[in-house]
């Protein structure tokens, strides 16, 4: 792009930082996809602040602790399923499974800055993408696949190794645009990032929003 070209205005995404030091690397992902991210941490703004923003997606970024630590984001996630696409990552993706009734627990091998093969069914974030391909994990903890509720699909897995079971890379509603994500795509060991992160806003449209916020329907 030349130094004089001028992005074109893009899909209006609100990240909710979970106190994570990944989460710029996501903006910056988002940015030079052409979206125009908006960052709020997870305790500075309430259901009427998203309302007000009315963004055209929402992505809701790693972090320490487990989805109970992570301010708004189970509250948001419960709020605006069906309203607009959401992303889940690492975090993100615990507190989907926990909003919609699996549980998230402790997994079986801690897994800090390593890769593994990452296994999908070609649906979602990971349509187009190579089969298996290498992500970045930093996760201690895990959605439980014996509690996983029947309105979330399974779209990505790790083969078991070291003596653990097979984990949930990947999940979806089966109803609504919810989508989360165990590994990091803004981590420079995981290539396919931006194409994951892509696949995400090829969802969204500014102009032509699948339906309107919460605010708009309830206030």
């Amino acid at each position: 792009m030349r130094a004089s070209s001028i992005p074109p205005v893009g899909a209006r995404v609100l990240v909710i930082d979970n106190y994570d030091s990944f989460v710029f690397n996501l903006v910056q992902y988002l940015g030079e996809l052409g979206a125009e991210p908006i960052v709020r941490r997870n305790d500075e703004i309430d259901l009427d602040g998203v309302a007000a923003l009315d963004p055209d997606a929402i992505l809701i970024s790693p972090g320490p602790g487990t989805p109970h630590d992570a301010g708004i984001s189970c509250e948001l996630i419960r709020e605006w399923a069906g309203h607009r696409p959401i992303l889940g990552v690492c975090l993100g993706h615990q507190a989907i499974g926990e909003v919609f009734g699996g549980d998230v627990v402790r997994a079986e091998q801690v897994m800090h800055g390593k890769t593994s093969p990452v296994h999908h069914a070609g649906e979602g974030v990971f349509a187009g993408l190579p089969e298996p391909f290498e992500a970045t994990r930093y996760h201690s903890l895990v959605v439980d696949p014996a509690t996983l509720p029947e309105v979330l699909e399974v779209t990505a897995w790790t083969d078991p190794e070291a003596g653990a079971g097979t984990v949930i890379m990947g999940l979806r509603h089966r109803e609504h645009d919810v989508e989360g994500v165990q590994f990091h795509p803004e981590s420079i060991l995981t290539g396919t990032g931006h194409q994951i992160l892509q696949r995400f806003l090829d969802r969204v449209s500014p102009s032509a929003k699948s339906s309107p916020s919460p605010g708009l329907t309830t206030r």
